[in-house]
């Protein structure tokens, strides 16, 4: 998985007036869990563009200073209802040696005959859950829509890998191809142009 690093500062002071002045001068306080004590530090609300408003997942580099660095994922945005600034955000640090679950994109490959007859291709779910060591993190859930005929559904099951576990129930719909108005028309009429010859036959 790809990994954007933010480079921020350790907060000395984690009180409500130091937190209102770096706001006010454009950074964004955050929070390191996962380790043997949380990391409180802050850092430049651009740094953050790249990160929170993709729809692409991301590992994170945290490098706080004096040769500190972390490895993490993003766990939580805190924003404002109407300003849409950002509050606060919470990272989860990663270890080699422990599995992450995180959100990753679906990535829809291949044709599907449904959709080349007129089906409409709908996609249930944009993201999915996946459990994995930091190294087996996927950038995206590869979905093949190449097998899905006219009203059939992708599910989860389909998208198995040795690399990462899928944590969702077998049931789960990715994708599905829904008979459109057009096709559905299409089909009607050429039933009754199929029965139209039969009533016309004498007994």
């Amino acid at each position: 998985m790809k990994s954007i690093t933010i480079k921020g500062s350790e907060r000395e002071s984690v009180g409500k007036v130091s937190t209102k002045a770096l706001r006010n001068a454009g950074a964004v306080p955050c929070v390191l869990y996962g380790g043997d004590q949380p990391v409180h530090f802050s850092a430049d609300e651009r740094a953050f563009q790249k990160l929170i408003y993709t729809p692409n997942a991301h590992t994170v580099v945290i490098e706080v200073g004096e040769g500190k660095s972390y490895n993490a994922v993003l766990q939580d945005v805190q924003v404002h209802p109407i300003t849409d600034k950002l509050l606060h955000i919470d990272f989860f640090q990663l270890f080699d040696n422990k599995e992450i679950t995180m959100e990753v994109p679906v990535k829809i490959t291949g044709v599907s005959p449904g959709v080349l007859l007129g089906g409409v291709l709908r996609l249930n779910t944009r993201k999915l859950k996946v459990k994995a060591l930091p190294k087996n993190l996927p950038d995206f859930v590869e979905a093949n829509i190449s097998e899905l005929e006219m009203g059939n559904k992708l599910y989860v099951t389909k998208l198995v890998s040795d690399n990462y576990k899928l944590m969702h129930p077998d049931n789960t719909v990715v994708c599905q191809v829904r008979i459109s108005r057009a096709a559905m028309k299409a089909a009607q009429e050429a039933a009754k142009a199929a029965k139209a010859p039969a009533k016309g036959k004498k007994k």
